[in-house]
């Protein structure tokens, strides 16, 4: 494949978009260092990472799809398998530290299926009394 040189107005749009995307994951990676709480911690790099590999991914297509005359799928399907694992991946992480915690007796938010109607009658059962 020879490779043929971009226009120089393309060139400098797509370092841009690589630039702004790169910032915008040092920033979210910032959060890391910045933020006290690990519920705080886990939910800044997350979106802002999402954000950056967005605008990189564009870049990546736009580069690719002008060098080789067709769209470059491969960074599209990069971008969306990373759009739809971080948020599901942070969803566990946070509800596994939030279990720890309340396990370990911090001061977390009180559980919202956390019913004590359904405890009773589950321990009527478990004990063989009738529930109410």
């Amino acid at each position: 494949m020879i490779e043929q040189p971009l226009p120089l107005w393309l060139d400098i749009f797509i370092s841009v978009v690589v630039v702004l995307g790169a910032l915008i994951a040092l920033i979210g990676s910032s959060g890391l260092l910045r933020l006290k709480t690990y519920f705080e911690r886990v939910h800044a790099p997350s979106i802002i990472a999402t954000l950056g590999t967005w605008c990189i991914m564009h870049a990546t297509v736009i580069y690719f799809s002008v060098q080789e005359h067709q769209l470059a799928i491969h960074a599209i399907l990069i971008a969306i398998f990373i759009a739809v694992t971080v948020p599901v991946t942070t969803i566990f992480l946070m509800r596994a530290a939030l279990f720890r915690a309340r396990r370990s007796g911090e001061d977390v938010p009180p559980s919202l299926s956390d019913n004590t109607e359904s405890r009773t009658r589950a321990a009527a059962l478990l004990s063989g009394e009738e529930p109410d």
